[in-house]
């Protein structure tokens, strides 16, 4: 059921279209309030079962407890009328492809007549930039506002998908033939952008991988790095302070980019007096229900004493992959709080080999899911296993937390080498995953000469995040820019 707050009709009426997946959703969510915290209305909109996962799990209450000027409307997403209760969603679930094809086809046409029926007129279009696909920019020229697309990434992770465009102007993509596709080629460094040297076309995304210019996913992303080219505006989830000189070649290219992160620590100083517990910072986002017995077996470890490992919302792996990381986290002899969604193993439930399972209780704690958050911002962590999502890593860096990386898709492999080359943050597991290779790079982590010197960099990293937050901070200026703007654009 959608909230019905009362909107303003004098304020700019900004909506926000969010891809529909965990982190894409959370990190808009964090923007939306922000802009709404400084005078605008916010229509936020939600696929159906998304949105039906965020009261199951609690986390829309603070918006739907009566926000003047913010509400969540939604639009289909192609399952089944036995979806629609709240006890039956998440016994229904679609791939990535799936929900992919389907906003492809209907999301426009959802879009307009969901505009349509707004008791106020929208002024302006936050967008996902992996949700133009559908359109968006039409959709806007349509119904006569402007149009901002944000980049839910780094400003690294906007530019490796930027490169399919680069790479297809220079004959580098597609191949030819899976022959081209060797380590020689793989090995290739990228020269021409700053802040991002000496990077390989193997850490960049999987399209460069690919054979066949006809492939939807191929052409998909070639759409999605075009639009840049023809937006006015965009945002990208940064700090200039982290990526100074790719940033700035960003700003040369495009007329009009906003660097407003992290968005967490913008919004910890404007948390209402009455949310004193700590915990209430960091809910409000999750799709899941999220276990709280995990900061309850946190409270009882040593400082910088325990590994984190989660491999984010989506990302999947095989069995034996499971058991790799699992032994070699129990044989690194360190305590591990381990998050291991029901559906993180080929999209199936797991079942763990007993040895394995008692040889975790000695050491570890699992859970399905937890306040991420929450978690990398106590005490007892000491470092993030993780898949390298930008969302985790801006996160981890925000908790001052330094990180082991196992890159699975999309900008991930561009983030990971980031954080271990530029950022010094970080440290690789490769792709094969071996529970020996595990169990020496969390050593590494947790207590090693190199894995202070990283949770020294981490911590570095966390005051600099907190001074582009601070007053007169540049994030903190971005986001004032950011905001006037919109009023401006809303007032044309």
């Amino acid at each position: 059921m959608d909230s019905l707050p009362i909107i303003n009709q004098k304020k700019p009426h900004v909506v926000f279209i969010p891809y529909p997946a965990q982190s894409h959703i959370k990190c808009m969510l964090k923007l939306a309030r922000l802009l709404h915290q400084k005078g605008l209305n916010i229509t936020f909109i939600n696929t159906q079962s998304n949105h039906k996962r965020l009261l199951k799990s609690g986390a829309t209450s603070r918006w739907l407890d009566g926000a003047p000027g913010f509400q969540f409307k939604t639009v289909p997403d192609g399952l089944p009328d036995s979806a629609s209760s709240d006890h039956d969603v998440d016994q229904h679930t679609q791939t990535i492809v799936e929900v992919w094809t389907y906003l492809g086809t209907n999301f426009f046409d959802s879009f307009l007549d969901l505009v349509a029926g707004l008791e106020t007129p929208v002024t302006c279009i936050v967008c996902d930039g992996f949700m133009t696909y559908t359109n968006m920019a039409c959709a806007a020229e349509k119904i006569r506002v402007p149009i901002i697309v944000f980049w839910t990434l780094a400003a690294c992770g906007f530019m490796g998908f930027y490169q399919i465009k680069v790479l297809m102007e220079k004959g580098l993509i597609p191949l030819k033939d899976e022959s081209h596709l060797t380590n020689e080629f793989l090995e290739i460094e990228i020269d021409w952008i700053p802040g991002m040297e000496r990077i390989r076309l193997k850490d960049l995304p999987e399209f460069i991988r690919s054979t066949k210019p006809n492939d939807p996913g191929f052409n998909f992303l070639l759409e999605t790095a075009q639009i840049a080219d023809n937006v006015s505006h965009m945002i990208i989830h940064t700090f200039d302070e982290l990526e100074s000189t790719l940033i700035k070649e960003l700003k040369s290219m495009f007329p009009n980019i906003y660097t407003i992160g992290p968005l967490q620590l913008l919004l910890n100083p404007i948390m209402t007096e009455n949310e004193t517990n700590k915990s209430s910072f960091f809910d409000g986002y999750s799709l899941r229900n999220e276990e709280p017995e995990c900061v309850e077996w946190l409270e009882s470890k040593e400082p910088n004493s325990v590994v984190y490992v989660n491999f984010g919302s989506i990302a999947v792996m095989c069995l034996q992959d499971l058991l790799e990381f699992g032994w070699g986290l129990v044989n690194s002899n360190h305590e591990f709080l381990w998050i291991i969604r029901t559906d993180l193993v080929d999209g199936k439930p797991t079942v763990l080999p007993q040895e394995l399972e008692d040889a975790i209780k000695r050491k570890g704690f699992v859970a399905n899911w937890c306040s991420q958050e929450e978690v990398l911002n106590h005490g007892s962590i000491g470092g993030f296993l993780t898949h390298g999502g930008w969302g985790s890593v801006i996160e981890s860096l925000s908790a001052g937390v330094p990180m082991a990386c196992w890159p699975v898709s999309g900008d991930q492999q561009t983030n990971c080498r980031q954080m271990c080359e530029e950022w010094e943050v970080g440290v690789e597991i490769g792709r094969s995953v071996k529970r020996d290779e595990v169990e020496e790079v969390v050593r590494v982590l947790m207590a090693g000469e190199e894995g202070g010197r990283m949770r020294k960099k981490a911590l570095e990293w966390k005051k600099m995040a907190e001074t582009a937050v601070g007053y007169g901070g540049s994030s903190c200026l971005e986001m004032d820019k950011l905001a006037d703007e919109i009023k401006k654009l809303s007032t044309k």
